[in-house]
Parts: C-alpha cells; structure tokens; sequence
C-alpha cells in the first residue's frame, strides 16, 4: 500500500500537475453509489488522494435538494462517496489547505510556460531570476458535475461556491447539442479575471488541448467536440511577501464532466 509519507512526497514533488475530481459514475441513476476520487496527475491520468481532513477547508456536494459535506474515514481512497436519492445534476467541490513548495528553476520554468503564466515568466527575466529557485504557496480548488437520471432539474450547473479561483459554466455541459461550445466564466475572489490562461482537453485526446485567453468578463468558449470525460482549468498565480519562503503564490481551478 502507498503509505501516507510516501503520498505526501508525491503531492509536494508534483506540484504543477493538475488536481481534479473523478467520480466513479458521471452518469449513475437514481440510488446508485457514486465513489468519489480526489486526483493529482496529468491527462487525466494519475494517484488517488485519501480523504484527509486537515488536507481541505471545504469538501461538499450541492444536489436538488441543497449541499451538504461529503463525509468519509480518515484515510478512505476513494475520497467519499454519494448515492443520490433524485434524478437532477450534483455538484462536488473540494477545496484544498494551503501548501508550500521550493521548485528548481528549470522546473519552475516549464511549469509557468505549461499553464501560460507568461507575466511571471516576464518578471522573473526582468528581474534576472531565472536561474533562480522559486518559494510558492498554492491551492487547489476543483469542481465535477454529475448527472442522475435525467438530470432535471439542472440549476446546480452554475452554482458559484465562493472558491478563491472557481470554474464557473454557463450552460449545463450535459444539455449541449453536437459540436456545441461551452461557456465558462473564471473567477477570482468572486469577481471576473481576464487574461488567463484556459485549457480543456478530453480524456481520449489529451494532446488535443485547447488553450483560450478569457477576456475582459473572464469568459472563454470551449469546443467540446469529443465524447468523454473533460478536464477544463486554469492557474492565476500572483507575487507575495511571505517573509523569507516564498515569492509566489497560486491557485488552480479545474472542472471535470462527461459528454
């Protein structure tokens, strides 16, 4: 078994890897049991994250009838688990505690250029940084929408949650027709961010990423062209003065749904 310090080693060292939620069922019906799976990895792809409390300051699911907290043993992996008792959408979000990592420039480079952190980037070369290593803190902040049985009723799709940086589509992704674009909004303690970075790629062609810059009301149109599970985020980081660890901090927001 992967033991906890073994985990911790992976979650510190593969900082810039995405964090996202993977349910087991994206589309159960009524009373079917739905695992919940926290994950860190890359195209889709990567380890299970235990439920541990002291690990989130929110982890909840928002239904038809209201939110309340998913709840699990310290340890369980899957992360949780909900049986919906209604058809309609169900959203769960999860919000991560605040982490501190060191990253060596080279990979504090690649990283910056992945997510399209490209101010950073600038001020670090202004700044003669470059060679430099990089304080970070960082949070994570992910949302998945599941659809039970018909999925009506749908008003959950663009519950705002209060995360400091939140994915916010504006249709319901499970109501769009062929070839159809998905509207997301971005926000950044509760109000539109413009000019970040947003990716979106499908779980059967994640080379095929889509890269769009949102604009001045934080929107960006994504083309969700492919069956499957999608994967849609973004990274807004900002400098600190933390005393003497870091220099940087970010949030990340990612969204998962099935077409």
């Amino acid at each position: 078994m992967f033991g906890l310090a073994g985990l911790l080693l992976t979650l510190s060292s593969s900082h810039a890897h995405d964090f996202w939620i993977d349910p087991s069922e994206y589309r159960p019906h009524p009373g079917q049991t739905v695992n919940i799976f926290l994950r860190v990895g890359q195209n889709l792809s990567g380890d299970s994250v235990p439920y541990i409390p002291n690990w989130f300051s929110d982890y909840r699911i928002v239904g038809p009838k209201g939110a309340k907290p998913v709840e699990a043993e310290i340890g369980d992996d899957p992360a949780g688990w909900f049986a919906p008792a209604t058809d309609g959408l169900y959203l769960i979000g999860h919000r991560t505690e605040r982490s501190f990592v060191k990253i060596e420039p080279a990979k504090f480079k690649q990283y910056l250029e992945m997510e399209g952190l490209y101010q950073a980037m600038k001020l670090r070369k202004q700044r003669g940084e470059t060679d430099k290593p990089a304080g970070e803190l960082y949070s994570r902040c992910a949302k998945s929408l599941v659809s039970v049985g018909s999925g009506n009723p749908d008003a959950v799709f663009n519950k705002v949650l209060g995360y400091t940086l939140e994915l916010i589509p504006l249709k319901n992704p499970y109501k769009l027709a062929a070839n159809d674009k998905l509207p997301v909004r971005l926000l950044y303690e509760s109000r539109p961010i413009a000019n970040v970075t947003v990716i979106a790629f499908n779980s059967a062609a994640p080379g095929d990423a889509q890269r769009i810059s949102t604009d001045a009301n934080g929107r960006a149109d994504i083309a969700i062209n492919k069956p499957g599970i999608w994967l849609i985020k973004a990274v807004h980081i900002i400098e600190i003065a933390d005393s003497e660890r870091a220099q940087w901090e970010s949030f990340w927001a990612s969204l998962t749904f099935r077409r």
